[in-house]
């Protein structure tokens, strides 16, 4: 029997309601990702001022394009506000304990944004696939996790969750340019094989996930990911929408003493200037 999905009012997506034909020309491809970069720069200064903090989640098929998109904006945050926690098989210590244990201890703090590429969505993809869980471990996950996820909302953590959905055909494809280029076959992994041996298994997984952990705090968002130069836009612009929404995006004010120091020592009119703080006396 079937859980009751995580909220009645909220869709959730199907792989096979996906068109997988959506692809970006090279030179609109630089142009979005140029515009949603300085969103995401603007984003981040407000975050790193405000407190504002973000988990965002990367699932999706092996070799779908997480790394790549991570990579996209990985390249214009400050890491002092931003982390990349890559999610693989868990060590013995962390197999004494509850799956969970690891993910909470890699929560961002206040002011920063931390990235999972994969994670605690392990318990009801490869775990429930390849038998590393009971089926009662599995099913009884999805209500840990709505748990987890609705605990983390009301802490203030935004919690944005994307899927990288790619054909079998592109998958071979993309397993293809891995074996011949000695630059990515480092990407690739015995594992990659296994998995794609239980497409079909993977597949009912993953839209049972959907519909039970798509939620109204923290709904999944699936991207056709045949073409990485749409997937990378498309998942960004998600993320950006998701990260700036009720959020101050202004420049942050100067405190007063910092105004003071900077007439008198660098000579400079900061009442001509934006966002310096209240205009001292």
């Amino acid at each position: 029997m079937k859980n009751k999905p995580a909220s009645s009012k909220t869709a959730w997506p199907r792989l096979s309601d996906l068109a997988m034909e959506q692809r970006l020309t090279k030179a609109d491809y630089q142009h979005e990702l140029d515009k949603v970069q300085e969103r995401l720069r603007q984003i981040h200064r407000a975050y790193l001022k405000s407190g504002h903090s973000a988990a965002i989640v990367f699932e999706g098929w092996d070799a779908a394009g997480k790394g790549g998109t991570i990579r996209r904006m990985s390249a214009v945050l400050d890491p002092r506000g931003f982390k990349v926690w890559p999610i693989s098989a868990p060590r013995h210590y962390y197999l004494e304990r509850h799956y969970l244990a690891r993910f909470f201890e890699r929560l961002p703090p206040r002011g920063a944004i931390s990235v999972f590429d994969r994670s605690w969505y392990g318990r009801v993809l490869v775990e429930r696939v390849e038998a590393l869980a009971s089926e009662q471990d599995w099913q009884r996950a999805y209500r840990e996790i709505n748990e987890f996820e609705r605990t983390l909302v009301d802490h203030g953590t935004r919690v944005i969750k994307i899927f990288l959905h790619i054909t079998p055909d592109e998958q071979a494809r993309r397993f293809r340019d891995r074996v011949l280029d000695p630059a990515k076959r480092w990407k690739l992994s015995y594992e990659d094989f296994r998995n794609r041996k239980q497409w079909g298994a993977y597949e009912e997984a993953i839209n049972d996930m959907f519909r039970e952990t798509s939620s109204e705090y923290a709904p999944w968002h699936a991207i056709a990911a045949n073409n990485k130069k749409h997937a990378r836009v498309e998942a960004l612009k998600i993320i950006a929408d998701r990260l700036s929404a009720g959020v101050d995006l202004s420049p942050a004010e100067l405190d007063p003493e910092v105004i003071r120091e900077a007439q008198e020592m660098l000579e400079i009119d900061v009442s001509r200037l934006k966002g310096v703080g209240r205009r001292l006396d």
